[in-house]
């Protein structure tokens, strides 16, 4: 089959299309799907898959060298074979989810993290909905605690997870304030964001405005800024930041010094990491039936443009997510 592989860690230019073994049918686990790709998502995660860095991430997928040579996670495509554990799906099953080795034309994935696609939506639809719209649900719902009538700023509006997290945010009742860059104001707009900012203008930290939860994913205010918009018993929810932290801890840096500030102040600042779990999944798809939420798609990729989708993701100027197309 055809796959982007990479043999060490670095840019973009790391990665390669080659032609692999695929698993067969006898070798899929008892827990296990056997997915004919059609589309893959790229996320942050990907691209820090890739680089190695920070080298923290290493301890988890290799220390010299990627454990997995395929990258990529987020996954849409049919079923061709289950293992022997499986009930919920079979051969022909239209699912997206998370994976290993996404991108690529065939990959393998746990029962537990799929769930039916929609009929209402694409394969490549699909297939950016997974870690970002995770990370948005669980940041506001089960993290932020979101309540209707709250004031909800998010950084990044117009991002992977802040896509989602507007649409989220606004389906739970909330006033939403989207922070973003001057091009993408538009986008913030469209997704229901009440008030949107211009970050290069546009100070959300100007201290006039309080707001009861903050979600920032992968940003880079200061602790202190993001403090000052906060209400006196307001909730940061901090999922990285890529300034910060050096080589070693890079984006982890930041949300471990808020979860230890917060044992000191009024304010709650906590560190958050998305789980993958089919039921949350099952709940976004419950918001794009109803249409509630929908997947923003800046732009599409096939399989070997990937490093120059790399590159691209890495620029920082996506409008929503990057799909690749298989």
């Amino acid at each position: 089959m055809r796959a982007i592989v990479h043999d060490t860690y670095g840019p973009a230019d790391v990665l390669r299309l080659a032609r692999i073994a695929r698993r067969s049918t006898s070798e899929v686990a008892a827990n296990e799907v056997l997915i004919r790709v059609h589309a893959a998502g790229l996320d942050r995660g990907a691209w820090h898959v890739m680089t190695g860095r920070p080298y923290l991430i290493r301890l988890g997928f290799g220390i010299r060298r990627p454990k997995n040579p395929v990258p990529g996670r987020e996954v849409a495509g049919t079923v061709v074979a289950v293992g022997s554990a499986v009930t919920r799906f079979a051969e022909g099953d239209e699912v997206f989810g998370i994976g290993e080795g996404c991108f690529a034309e065939y990959t393998v994935a746990r029962e537990d993290k799929l769930v039916r696609k929609p009929a209402s939506i694409s394969f490549e639809q699909a297939a950016v909905v997974p870690i970002s719209g995770l990370t948005a649900l669980q940041g506001l719902r089960d993290v932020g605690r979101v309540e209707q009538g709250q004031q909800v700023l998010i950084t990044g509006a117009s991002g992977g997870v802040g896509s989602y997290a507007v649409q989220l945010a606004k389906a739970y009742g909330a006033e939403v304030t989207g922070v973003c860059g001057t091009s993408t104001m538009d986008l913030v707009r469209s997704l229901g964001a009440d008030h949107v900012l211009d970050y290069t203008r546009d100070d959300f930290a100007d201290g006039v405005h309080r707001y009861d939860l903050i979600l920032d994913m992968a940003g880079n205010p200061t602790l202190s800024r993001l403090r000052r918009a906060l209400a006196p018993a307001g909730t940061a929810v901090i999922g990285g930041g890529e300034k910060a932290g050096g080589k070693l801890l890079g984006g982890v840096d930041r949300p471990l010094r808020a979860s230890a500030l917060s044992l000191f102040v009024r304010q709650r600042l906590t560190m958050f990491i998305a789980t993958e779990r089919a039921a949350h999944l099952e709940r976004l798809v419950e918001f794009i039936e109803a249409g509630t939420v929908t997947p923003t798609i800046g732009r599409t990729y096939s399989l070997d443009q990937v490093p120059e989708a790399m590159r691209h993701l890495e620029a920082g100027k996506t409008r929503g997510k990057l799909a690749i197309a298989i």
